[in-house]
């Protein structure tokens, strides 16, 4: 039997069992031991515009910071990831950015308007919400619609959608980075089940297929998965097989349609 276990920032949770091992991409580098460098493999760069509701999230705390990536949903309102926003003090927000240090304006927000979902346990419900000052809407800098309520129950299977982030093309390539994305097919919860256990796929997950070592990876965290048919947030990066991000195993994010009540009643926004 070996050991699985999931990277927290600096902790470690392990149980045995037979599944993949886990980990959230924007912590792969310290299990693997090398420089993040927040990544979506195998993608295609994007041109501006493509995603204006992608946002570049630089969190810190007193001796330290990570990258992540998150969703504009209105226009006081950012999603992320929960694993994003625990223990930062505060976020630098990057807005319309396709070279991640070339944002169009930077809003610097504190933790205070962190809203981490109440049923994060370190593994399921891996969802925040970050309170913004008002921005407008244009070209380069929207907002991604939710699915709407009716849709609540929606599984997504083998639909098609589209992850961005930040990173380098390749291991070791320089800073800043152009916006990636790249295209991956929505598979069933019992298929990624199968890879990694009920304990970590439940109902408030979703997966995506990684075919030829596309996916999401390093500092993907937080970051949107949007359906190609309707342009719907439907996920939030999450985790990724511990074995690499182009090993083939499924990519698993937060499932935004389970979410939808909390996210009415935190921010107003609903469909």
């Amino acid at each position: 039997m070996m050991k699985v276990f999931l990277t927290i920032l600096a902790l470690a949770i392990a149980s045995a069992s037979a599944y993949e091992a886990i980990v959230y991409p924007k912590d792969l580098a310290k299990l693997k031991g090398t420089k993040i460098e927040g990544r979506i493999t195998n993608g295609y760069p994007a041109e501006a515009g493509k995603a204006p509701y992608t946002v570049g999230l630089g969190f810190a705390k007193d001796g330290g910071g990570w990258w992540c990536g998150g969703s504009i949903i209105g226009n006081t309102w950012v999603v992320t990831a929960a694993h994003c926003t625990a223990d930062a003090q505060r976020v630098d927000v990057y807005f319309g950015a396709t070279w991640r240090t070339e944002a169009v304006y930077t809003h610097t927000v504190s933790s205070s308007d962190f809203i981490r979902n109440p049923d994060y346990n370190g593994i399921l419900n891996d969802i925040s919400l970050i309170r913004i000052p008002h921005v407008d809407f244009w070209a380069q800098v929207n907002k991604v619609e939710l699915p709407s309520l009716n849709d609540r129950y929606e599984s997504y299977n083998e639909w098609w959608a589209v992850a961005c982030g930040w990173g380098g093309t390749y291991d070791g390539s320089p800073l800043p980075d152009w916006l990636q994305c790249v295209d991956m097919q929505i598979i069933a919860n019992s298929e990624c089940a199968a890879t990694y256990g009920t304990g970590i796929v439940s109902d408030s997950t979703i997966c995506v297929r990684v075919v030829d070592g596309k996916g999401t990876c390093q500092g993907d965290s937080g970051g949107p998965l949007v359906t190609h048919d309707g342009a719907k947030l439907v996920g939030v990066t999450s985790f990724v097989g511990a074995s690499g991000c182009q090993a083939g195993s499924p990519a698993g994010f937060a499932r935004i349609t389970s979410h939808l009540d909390w996210i009415r009643d935190n921010t107003g926004i609903s469909y």
